[in-house]
C-alpha cells in the first residue's frame, strides 16, 4: 500500500474513533479492552498520536518519551484527541518521502513505517471505541486487513520480546479465506516466532476466516472465526500475543 493510502485510512479511522467515543461517553466500558473505559482509550490513543507526530515532525533519531497521559475528560478529552489526530494526519501528509527519523519495525522507509503503524494502531482502537458504543463495527477492507495481519505476524512477533513461545516446536497457520495467497505459517518454539508467507507443509493448528474478521481476532478483539487442529495454540495466542505500549 502507498503511504498516502495509509494516511487516508488513519484520517478516516481516527474520525470514526472520536465519533464512537463521543456517542458512548467517556464513562463507558470498553468490552474489547477489559478494565478500560472510553477515557482510557482516548488518552492512550491520543498520546500515541502525539508521540508519533513529534518523532516525525522533529526528526528524532531515537525513541522519545511519550509525554504522559493527559488529565482531561469529557468534551475536553475528545477535543484534545481530535486535535492530536489532526496534527498527526497533517504531519504525515506533509512529510518528505525521504524523512529520516527513528522507527521500531522493519520498513522500506521511516515514513512508510509511521503511516502504516498509525493506520493500524488507530483502526484497532476504533474497533475498541465502537465496541463501547455498541452496534456493529465499521467494516475493514480485506487488503488492509491482510496488511495488518502481516505487520502483526511478520514484524511485531518477530521481535525478541514476543511471548508467543512453546517448549517444543509447533506450527500455527493463519489463513485469510477470502484473499488468494493470504496465508502465513508461524513456527513456534522457545525462541521468538518465525513467520513465512506460505501455506506449505503441515500445521498443528490453523486459524482461518475472512480477512476482516481474522485481523481483529489476531489483535484479540473478537473470537477467531475458525480454529482447526490443536486449539491449545489458539489459546496460547490469546494469552501471550498482546502488544503492550510500555
Amino acid at each position: 500500500m502507498k503511504n498516502s493510502a495509509y494516511v487516508e485510512i488513519l484520517d478516516r479511522e481516527g474520525t470514526l474513533l472520536a465519533t464512537a467515543a463521543e456517542s458512548a461517553g467517556t464513562d463507558a466500558e470498553v468490552p474489547t479492552c477489559p478494565g478500560w473505559q472510553v477515557r482510557d482509550l482516548l488518552r492512550h490513543t491520543g498520546t500515541v498520536h502525539r508521540w508519533a507526530e513529534r518523532i516525525v515532525a522533529e526528526r528524532h533519531t531515537g525513541p522519545r518519551p511519550d509525554g504522559g497521559l493527559p488529565d482531561l475528560d469529557g468534551g475536553d478529552l475528545l477535543a484534545w484527541f481530535r486535535e492530536g489526530h489532526r496534527r498527526l494526519v497533517d504531519t504525515l501528509t506533509g512529510a518528505a518521502p525521504d524523512v529520516r527519523c527513528w522507527h521500531f519495525l522493519p520498513a522500506p522507509s521511516p515514513l512508510a513505517f509511521w503511516t502504516r503503524r498509525q493506520a493500524h494502531e488507530t483502526t484497532v482502537h476504533r474497533i475498541d471505541a465502537e465496541s463501547a458504543r455498541g452496534g456493529g463495527p465499521t467494516a475493514v477492507g480485506a487488503d488492509f486487513a491482510v496488511d495488518g495481519i502481516d505487520e502483526l505476524l511478520c514484524a511485531f512477533h518477530a521481535r525478541p520480546k514476543s511471548a508467543v513461545r512453546t517448549g517444543e516446536p509447533r506450527t500455527l497457520r493463519v489463513r485469510a479465506t477470502d484473499v488468494p495467497g493470504a496465508v502465513w505459517t508461524v513456527r513456534l518454539s522457545a525462541e521468538p516466532p518465525v513467520t513465512e508467507r506460505t501455506g506449505d507443509g503441515d500445521a498443528d493448528c490453523e486459524l482461518a476466516g475472512p480477512a476482516a474478521l481474522l485481523y481483529p481476532a489476531l489483535w484479540n478483539r473478537r473470537p477467531f472465526p475458525e480454529v482447526s487442529g490443536d486449539a491449545s495454540l489458539a489459546a496460547l495466542w490469546r494469552e501471550k500475543s498482546g502488544i503492550t505500549w510500555k
